[in-house]
C-alpha cells in the first residue's frame, strides 16, 4: 500500500511524540526520527524539524521513555542511571533494551512498517548525544538496511559486540575536535558494525549540537543523498534555515 501520514492516534497514549509533516503539505515519502539527548524531552526538536525542512519528509519527535530521578527534569533513553562520581555526571551508556524495544517493534515495525507503509529504506534516525546512542543501538536490531543514522556525538552503546555481518545502513557520525565521545576507538567501533560510516569533526571542542551551516552542511548531503522522492531531485536539499 501507498505510505500514509502518521497521525498521534497511531502511536501508545505512553509515548510522548511531535508529528512535523512535510513542508508545503507534501505528501510524505520519508519519515525521520527525532531522539534528543540525555536530560531533554522532545519539544526542541519541534524547531529543529521545522528548520531542517526536507522535502516530503514527515519528522517525529520523540521524548524518552524515563523521566530523571529526584525532579532534575527531562528524560532518558537509558534501562538505569548511574553517576559517574569522578566527574559528577550521569553516565550516558546504561543499556538501552526498554528504548531499543520501543522504537524497533512499536514505532518503526508496527506503526510505521505495518500501519502506515513505509519501507524501512525510506526511514531514518537522528540522534543527539544519548539519542543517538540508542539510534544506533535500534537499526543495529532490526534485519533491514534502512534510510540512514544521523548521530551527533553518540558513540557505539558498550552492550554491541563485534559481528561479522556489518550492517548496511548507511551512519554519519559528527563531533568535536575534542572533548568529544567520537574518538578514534569509538570510529573502529563503528566501522566494525557498518559497512558505511561517514565520519565529520568539527574544529570547535565538544560535541553540542551543530551552531552554523558549516557544521550543519555534511548532515544536509547525507540527507541529500538519501532522502527519496516522488518527484525527483531534492530541490534544495542542501540548504539550512
Amino acid at each position: 500500500m501507498a505510505p500514509r501520514q502518521p497521525v498521534p492516534s497511531d502511536f501508545p497514549k505512553s509515548l510522548n511524540i511531535s508529528i512535523i509533516p512535510p513542508p508545503s503539505a507534501q505528501t510524505p515519502v520519508n519519515i525521520l526520527l527525532l531522539l534528543h539527548g540525555l536530560g531533554d524531552s522532545n519539544i526542541p526538536f519541534i524547531n529543529l524539524a521545522k528548520q531542517l525542512s526536507l522535502p516530503e519528509t514527515t519528522c517525529i519527535s520523540i521524548q524518552a521513555p524515563s523521566p530523571l530521578p529526584f525532579d532534575l527534569g527531562g528524560f532518558h533513553w537509558g534501562d538505569d542511571i548511574t553517576f559517574d562520581q569522578s566527574k559528577g555526571t550521569m553516565d550516558y551508556d546504561t543499556g538501552f533494551s526498554k528504548s531499543t524495544s520501543i522504537l524497533k517493534e512499536d514505532v518503526i515495525e508496527t506503526i510505521l512498517l505495518q500501519r502506515c507503509g513505509y519501507k524501512p529504506r525510506n526511514i531514518f534516525c537522528f540522534g543527539y548525544g544519548q539519542g543517538g546512542m540508542v539510534a544506533i543501538a535500534t537499526v543495529l536490531a532490526l534485519d533491514a538496511e534502512m534510510g540512514g543514522v544521523v548521530s551527533i556525538g553518540g558513540p557505539l552503546p558498550s552492550s554491541f559486540q563485534n559481528s561479522p555481518e556489518k550492517n548496511r545502513t548507511p551512519l554519519i557520525v559528527l563531533g568535536g575536535s575534542s572533548s568529544t565521545l567520537i574518538t578514534s576507538s569509538a570510529l573502529t567501533n563503528l566501522k566494525a558494525r557498518f559497512q558505511n560510516v561517514e565520519y565529520t569533526k568539527w574544529s570547535r571542542p565538544g560535541d553540542a549540537m551543530p551552531g552554523t551551516r558549516e557544521e550543519m552542511l555534511p548532515v544536509m548531503k547525507f540527507f541529500a543523498r538519501r532522502l527519496q522522492s516522488k518527484s525527483g531531485v531534492l530541490e534544495g536539499a542542501v540548504e539550512v534555515a
